[in-house]
């Protein structure tokens, strides 16, 4: 296999201000985490502590496998709305006996570990990618329910949730719940609906109505243990299979679980343990461009990330604002669509086109690394067939059936987003750069087009067009725009499934890739490859 050149010039002053400006994003985004680890805050963390419980990253970090890793998803969840930073839970990926699990608990520091909006958002993501690629799920459950205030936004879409577990389970997708604490209302029913059940001895509480509920329905006296008591439900409801005596011996006991569910991967996918690439992953810093309208070659980032840095370029002269071709990543066989120029021509779309295509005849998962400004407009572009062309490429990015994974390495707009598998075309992962920015189009450009049709319609109707007011107008929707496309503001409504630092991209993947080696990978078939 053909192996990449080191094209990077470290002293050069271009890559400089690319690393200085890349880093300085991700000191910002790592501020955001930090104040996601600190929890609810000082005072709640030690009330927490104080009643002889761990926090929930703690909680997890001893469930996993010694030194493995644990990928969190969405971490900045609720980023500029009114929630608590992260949505009050967390989720991700980690390993356990050996077998890769999505694992998901709430935050008590953060109001008691409510489920607000954007927790239902996260949770049900992480739902759908562990049914998506056949993974069990735990569940580290301590919560008071919904938040009440927002009950409109959380009810209905939050009966979907209950649902998940249920058909998960009925895929042979094993479902199990550690109950730390407080599980009331409809969070009695994450462990109700289960296939196993640890809860521990004097702190789990799983009842649908607390005493004071009871008593207003009923009438009925009645205290927490003899309503909804670990020993209870051990003993009298059966709802608790297992009974701990404190959190860790609750997560010894989960952790017997799943080294009893006979769980194996499926696929046969893997071609080896993998061979680091020939150059140096902290060069990634250097690659992508200060200014977003100036392209970066994508063939370096392949080289940093992909096995030995070996590459196989399908079409290598033709439609060269998209690289496309074929690699080994971690030992797994992957086929790559990476922008170089940005805009997408009719016969960049169509080498796409074929690349899935081909792809899907030999059944190897595709990996997008987007950096696209969209499909070219104008009236050239328009009557050679940009549309049917770019229709092309979507079509077959939509009806491909090998699992996709998709970078924003630093722009995602217009078409050019569906084209490279966006969030609405259903990669199995997708994650962004601290810089990667993704809209409809660039804000300077979406102003513009803004400007010209008030400008239009004041013309049309005989009005005086006031140039004060248009610069005013401008300058707003450029500020918006540029704000809401911007990394954090896109992973905050878990548009992405986290942001990542571009060195770690090579693990992320990996891992990834891992996980879709649950169940064996088949392409599209029926029809031949078409040539465009």
């Amino acid at each position: 296999m053909p192996i990449l050149p080191d094209r990077i010039d470290e002293s050069s002053a271009n890559y400089r201000a690319n690393r200085d400006a890349l880093a300085a994003q991700i000191a910002a985004h790592d501020e955001q985490l930090a104040i996601v680890n600190a929890g609810g805050g000082e005072q709640k963390v030690a009330r927490h502590r104080g009643r002889g419980k761990m926090m929930v990253r703690e909680r997890i970090e001893a469930l996993l496998d010694p030194d493995t890793p644990f990928l969190e998803l969405s971490p900045l969840t609720a980023y500029g709305t009114e929630f608590p930073l992260g949505g009050g839970n967390v989720a991700g990926i980690g390993i356990v006996e050996g077998v890769e699990c999505i694992i998901g608990g709430s935050d008590p520091t953060q109001r008691g570990g409510a489920t607000n909006p954007f927790t239902l958002r996260k949770s049900q993501r992480a739902a759908e990618i562990a049914r998506e690629n056949r993974m069990p799920v735990i569940n580290l459950t301590e919560s008071g329910g919904a938040d009440l205030p927002t009950q409109s936004e959380i009810f209905i879409p939050g009966g979907r949730g209950f649902r998940d577990i249920t058909t998960a389970s009925a895929l042979g997708n094993p479902q199990v719940s550690i109950v730390f604490g407080n599980s009331t209302a409809g969070g009695a029913y994450v462990p109700g609906m289960s296939d196993y059940v640890v809860m521990i001895k004097e702190r789990s509480k799983v009842f649908l109505g607390g005493p004071p509920l009871v008593k207003m329905a009923t009438g009925e006296e009645s205290d927490d243990e003899s309503l909804g008591g670990a020993e209870m439900h051990a003993r009298v409801s059966g709802l608790a299979d297992y009974l701990a005596v404190d959190e860790l011996d609750a997560i010894r006991l989960g952790r017997q679980i799943i080294r009893r569910i006979n769980y194996h991967k499926r696929g046969t996918g893997r071609r080896g343990a993998g061979r680091p690439p020939k150059y140096d992953p902290e060069q990634l810093l250097g690659i992508p461009s200060v200014d977003p309208k100036m392209p970066f070659d994508p063939r370096d980032v392949i080289a940093r990330v992909v096995d030995d840095s070996e590459f196989d370029e399908f079409k290598p002269l033709y439609g060269s604002s998209l690289v496309t071709g074929f690699a080994e990543l971690q030992g797994f066989p992957i086929g790559i669509l990476a922008n170089h120029h940005g805009v997408l021509f009719s016969e960049e779309a169509e080498k796409a086109a074929q690349f899935i295509q081909l792809a899907n005849q030999v059944d190897t998962p595709l990996l997008f690394l987007q950096n696209t400004t969209g499909y070219m407009v104008g009236k050239e572009f328009e009557q050679r067939g940009i549309i049917k062309d770019g229709a092309k490429m979507i079509n077959a990015v939509s009806n491909s059936r090998v699992p996709h994974l998709t970078i924003n390495m630093a722009a995602s707009y217009g078409a050019g987003n569906y084209g490279m598998c966006g969030r609405g075309f259903a990669p199995r992962f997708l994650f962004a750069w601290p810089n990667a920015k993704s809209a409809v189009m660039g804000p300077a450009q979406l102003a513009g087009v803004m400007s010209i049709v008030s400008r239009q319609s004041a013309e049309s109707m005989g009005r005086p067009f006031d140039e004060g007011a248009d610069a005013m107008m401008r300058s707003m929707i450029e500020e918006q725009i540029e704000r809401e496309s911007l990394a954090m503001f896109i992973t905050g409504r878990v548009y992405d499934d986290g942001i990542i630092d571009p060195r770690d991209t090579r693990t992320v993947l990996g891992l990834c890739l891992s996980v879709l080696d649950n169940q064996p990978i088949e392409g599209t078939r029926g029809y031949g490859v078409f040539r465009m």
